[in-house]
């Protein structure tokens, strides 16, 4: 029920996925209305293994999440995160409130061991290949250790993701100098520096998207304006060379060819959702604006987690 355009965006995206991946899905929410979807799809859920899970009530993307959690017990986020902790499911997927996913998945999973506040932990292209970004936004108010916990994190996802053993851990600063940046950043580099983390010191945004850290941390406030700089930039650029390239998107030509390779490597959608870190069990929160593409793409993101075996890499 979450999104911009929901039920009809994670309908259509659960369809394409059902027929991407070796998975079974469940949808949660108002179940009269994901069967109309379903129908108008024509698509039969039995042949496909998609089932409805009724949930009555659903958080809206401007209602508080904290309140919204403990009025509305029967909310669609809610029965999702506890299918996980039940063991009903392997993975929960939202692009709704990303305050409630966060708070859903904590209050009915849980926390790992030692971890006080979760992350969202995105993956990010750069020139060299990828890396990992948290927080994206999932704890606004930080703490210099709730940084080195995501460095923690950040690194052991990153060594199941990237296949690294050693990833290299950057904290997102406004200068290199140790000294640089505000007294949140200097407490958590002198955190960082004094772990056993592969910590590499502070990192500014043009190194980041040169591939200088494997793993870029910071507290979620200016992890999420980052991340929207970094798609508003990228939704410009593809819009610029569109415009200017005398060529509109055609994939068979030379040109054609060079933008979906573009697209590919700098849209948003194409990454399709975050994993959550920090929590007993896979949370993937994705973009408001998703489209089906993307939200099959999240679900895609959910199954390589669990196939990844990311949650036994915090053990």
């Amino acid at each position: 029920m979450g999104g911009d355009d929901a039920p009809r965006v994670p309908v259509e995206g659960a369809c394409l996925a059902a027929g991407s991946f070796d998975v079974s899905i469940a949808l949660v929410g108002q179940e009269a209305r994901i069967k109309a979807e379903l129908e108008r799809l024509g698509f039969d859920p039995a042949e496909n293994r998609i089932t409805v899970v009724d949930a009555p009530e659903w958080i809206e993307m401007g209602e508080s999440p904290a309140t919204a959690l403990r009025t509305k017990r029967k909310a669609s986020v809610l029965l999702a995160a506890e299918m996980v902790a039940e063991g009903k499911a392997q993975a929960m997927l939202s692009a709704g409130n990303s305050g409630a996913a966060m708070g859903a998945a904590m209050w009915k999973m849980g926390t790992l061991q030692d971890i006080e506040r979760p992350a969202i932990a995105v993956v990010v292209p750069h020139t060299a290949g990828e890396m990992i970004f948290l927080d994206a936004g999932a704890t606004v108010d930080c703490r210099a250790h709730n940084i080195l916990q995501f460095g923690q994190m950040g690194a052991a996802y990153a060594r199941c993701r990237l296949e690294l053993d050693a990833p290299r851990v950057g904290l997102l600063s406004i200068g290199e100098e140790a000294s640089k940046g505000n007294a949140l950043t200097n407490a958590a580099h002198k955190l960082l520096e004094e772990s056993d983390l592969n910590f590499i010191g502070n990192i500014e945004p043009h190194e980041m998207m040169h591939g200088s850290a494997d793993v870029v941390v910071c507290d979620g406030f200016v992890g999420n304006i980052a991340l929207k700089t970094m798609e508003s930039m990228a939704e410009f650029v593809m819009r610029f060379v569109m415009h200017h390239s005398g060529n509109e998107g055609s994939v068979n030509s030379e040109k054609g060819g060079l933008l979906d390779e573009l697209k590919k490597k700098i849209d948003w959608a194409e990454y399709g959702g975050a994993l959550l870190l920090g929590v007993k069990g896979i949370c993937i929160i994705s973009h408001g604006r998703s489209t089906p593409a993307a939200m099959a793409r999240a679900v895609g993101v959910a199954h390589q987690a669990v196939e990844k075996q990311v949650l036994a890499s915090f053990s």
